[in-house]
């Protein structure tokens, strides 16, 4: 039995991972928050004194990694970093390492083998693309930069972070093009996805157009 995949990509701070875990209770599937695997990744590299540039010594700590994801937190070794991770300084070195094919390739299997029945939702970067490519739909979410700025701003604030929104905007298009341009597996939107602009569009909205979006490719309309 073929196992449905939503494939969710998009740039930073979309809200792609909010509205891929909202479809994902909405239908009773797994969900997998691909970027919060970098994180994790290099979470782990700091805290085991891995340099963020040591591509062969990143790929080898990758397939040992003991992860789990209940719901959206985030368990390393039993313990939950999910507040850890989610810190803009984790990002940018999630951001940097994911630009290494080795790690991408090590990687690659530990996600595939989160599809598991009913279903699986799953947000990232080169999920359609790569790592999911016969998915049942694939959506490309995006917004402007200062849109997702704004969000990002206002999620640190709420949960008692210092942010700077003229920071956090540069940091979003660094981020855009060095996820754009990187060798493998780039940020970009396939032929085969439909696009998604949230930038004048509510959470809501955006999880009800996804579903009516899954209802249509699976044939269920």
């Amino acid at each position: 039995m073929t196992i449905s995949v939503i494939a969710i990509d998009g740039p930073s701070a979309s809200g792609k991972g909010t509205v891929a875990a909202r479809v994902a209770q909405a239908l009773g599937f797994h969900y997998l928050d691909s970027g919060a695997i970098y994180r994790v990744t290099a979470y782990a590299a700091q805290q085991r004194g891995v340099a963020l540039d040591d591509e062969v010594g990143l790929a080898q700590l990758a397939v040992g990694l003991d992860l789990r994801f209940d719901g959206v937190e985030v368990w390393l070794d039993g313990r939950a970093v999910g507040d850890a991770i989610r810190t803009e300084e984790a990002g940018r070195a999630a951001s940097r390492i994911a630009a290494l094919p080795a790690l991408r390739a090590a990687l690659l299997q530990l996600q595939r083998g989160f599809r598991k029945a009913p279903g699986l939702v799953t947000d990232g970067r080169d999920m359609g693309s790569v790592v999911f490519s016969d998915a049942d739909l694939k959506v490309f979410l995006t917004a402007s930069a200062e849109v997702r700025a704004d969000r990002r701003y206002k999620q640190l604030i709420e949960k008692g972070f210092d942010a700077n929104l003229s920071a956090l905007l540069q940091d979003l298009q660094e981020r855009d093009a060095r996820d754009a341009a990187r060798a493998v597996a780039p940020l970009q939107q396939t032929a085969d996805a439909q696009l998604l602009e949230t930038s004048n569009m509510g959470i809501d909205d955006a999880v009800n157009w996804v579903l009516v979006a899954y209802t249509k490719a699976s044939g269920m309309a």
